[in-house]
């Protein structure tokens, strides 16, 4: 089957044709004869499948007639993300270069100036963010009365953003009928409730997971504790033939303290995540894709999506905590048939997380092994923590640990090589005194005990006379100086009077 089975236009096809695709996906065969039929569609597959296409294709041949008016779009796509709605942005641009149409992008982190005046000029495709779309419609700069054709895209990923409520709010003021296409990677209850609730006898589609499936992709898990991480992934960057490499990490705190620590060790290395406002994420995504660094620190929301072509690896820093962010994390790699690597690595802790993970992808991923491993003597594996045997990582770790403490090691040599060259001589103090020590207990247990006899009562003491006058001259009384006295005459001593000389200090 080609694209020109599909039903496309010709000005369509020669687009498609131009940016190197001659076959449609499993997605793309079964959706775009039924979007250009009008028909609602539940489109359920993971990113790469081709399924971003699915929608943009028929729907720059359905909007190629009609007419834009201000500040009322005639189609919708809504995307959880900033980074998703842009890459769907592209699609149109590089699919529709030989069509009238005019698109408008609604996203945060930019000024919303422009997006208003594209608004106002009128837009055939609208593209946004819940967040965006449900603060210009509030100000009452968009109206959403003439939008035929809407698409939720990642609906499952809204869900779990929280942007349900939004989506439901927005769908109550779409006008009906309309034209309903959700795509999504899961159907969870909340998704199919929204489902039943705006689309009407949807044709649902569903293709194979293709990360899980995926042949093209080597997974990989590797067992450790938390604090071997670091070095575990700076030994996997320097030696697994890594051309480049996303790094996912469960918390924005990790990616910025891992594009940190990389950079130090001198690797090209960007950060991504959702602080970081949408002219720092472009800059960075656009040094990734030009081979500027080739190494991109990444959370999940942040990178959900990402299509960028030629990684080899993807890294899961931290086990994701939902499985189908595993899915979309190593959908990062191995696509369009090239060939990719991934690796997690999981602390004890993460017993839980990946046992859901394998469920998911429906079988035990491979326990990493070098494949060039040093034979090691034998030894007690119940002293050891680490699951991993006969890893470079470890060794690396050994060699650090040893580095650390050889110090330490030289010191108490350099302690015992002195302590055996002093002299004799200095040493015998001790055992003459301990010898001394033996005499004298054995001197006191020749003598024989002493009778006990009763002591004799104490004599009183004569009654004290009077006190004889001294002939010294009596003791000055002790001057105490008080913060608020008055300051001493000149020439007059002010400090204690020295009665130990028995003369006056004073002349």
């Amino acid at each position: 089957m080609t694209f020109a089975d599909l039903g496309l236009s010709d000005k369509l096809l020669q687009a498609v044709e131009t940016s190197g695709y001659s076959e449609p996906t499993p997605i793309q065969a079964q959706a775009i004869p039924a979007v250009l039929m009008m028909k609602d569609i539940i489109g359920i597959a993971q990113t790469g499948t081709g399924k971003t296409a699915s929608f943009v294709l028929p729907m720059i041949d359905i909007l190629d007639s009609g007419r834009r008016r201000a500040r009322m779009p005639r189609s919708l796509i809504l995307e959880p993300t900033r980074e998703l709605a842009a890459q769907v942005a592209e699609n149109f641009e590089k699919y529709g270069a030989k069509h009238d149409l005019k698109m408008a992008l609604l996203i945060g982190g930019v000024q919303m100036g422009d997006q208003v005046k594209a608004l106002d000029e009128g837009v055939d495709v609208l593209i946004a963010t819940p967040g965006r779309l449900m603060d210009l419609f509030e100000r009452g700069k968009i109206m959403l009365n003439g939008c035929e054709l809407l698409v939720i895209d990642e609906a499952d990923r809204m869900l779990d953003m929280g942007f349900i409520p939004d989506i439901e709010f927005i769908c109550d003021k779409l006008p009906t009928p309309r034209q309903t296409l959700l795509f999504s990677a899961t159907m969870p209850p909340p998704i199919k409730k929204l489902a039943d609730k705006f689309l009407t006898n949807p044709k649902q589609i569903e293709v194979s997971r293709a990360a899980s499936t995926n042949a093209d992709i080597a997974q990989f898990k590797v067992m450790m504790t938390p604090r071997k991480k670091r070095e575990a992934l700076r030994w996997f960057l320097r030696n697994d033939n890594v051309s480049n490499a996303i790094v996912f990490s469960n918390k924005k705190t990790t990616v910025r303290d891992l594009a940190k620590m990389l950079k130090k060790e001198g690797f090209k290395v960007g950060e991504i995540h959702g602080d970081m406002d949408q002219s720092s994420r472009i800059a960075e995504l656009d040094l990734f894709k030009a081979g500027e660094i080739n190494i991109l620190a990444a959370s999940d929301v942040a990178a959900r999506g990402l299509d960028i072509k030629g990684v080899s690896h993807v890294f899961n820093f931290d086990t994701p905590w939902h499985p189908d962010d595993y899915v979309h994390r190593i959908g990062r790699t191995g696509r369009a048939g090239a060939k990719g690597r991934a690796f997690t690595f999981v602390t004890a802790e993460d017993a839980e997380a990946i046992a859901n993970v394998e469920k998911l992808t429906g079988g035990p991923i491979p326990l990493y092994a070098p494949a060039k491993a040093a034979p090691k003597p034998a030894r007690d594996d119940t002293a050891c923590d680490d699951p991993v045997r006969d890893d470079p990582v470890r060794d690396e770790t050994a060699r650090d640990e040893k580095a650390e403490h050889a110090p330490r090691t030289r010191q108490r040599a350099d302690s015992n090589r002195a302590q055996e060259r002093r002299p004799a001589e200095e040493r015998k103090p001790r055992g003459r005194r301990k010898a001394a020590d033996d005499t004298r207990q054995t001197e006191q247990a020749d003598v024989p005990e002493r009778a006990s006899t009763p002591r004799p009562a104490p004599e009183r003491r004569a009654e004290r006379g009077p006190r004889k006058v001294s002939d010294k001259a009596p003791e000055q009384p002790r001057y105490h100086h008080r913060d608020n006295d008055g300051p001493s005459e000149p020439g007059e001593w002010n400090g204690p009077i020295p009665g130990f000389l028995e003369v006056s200090a004073i002349n």
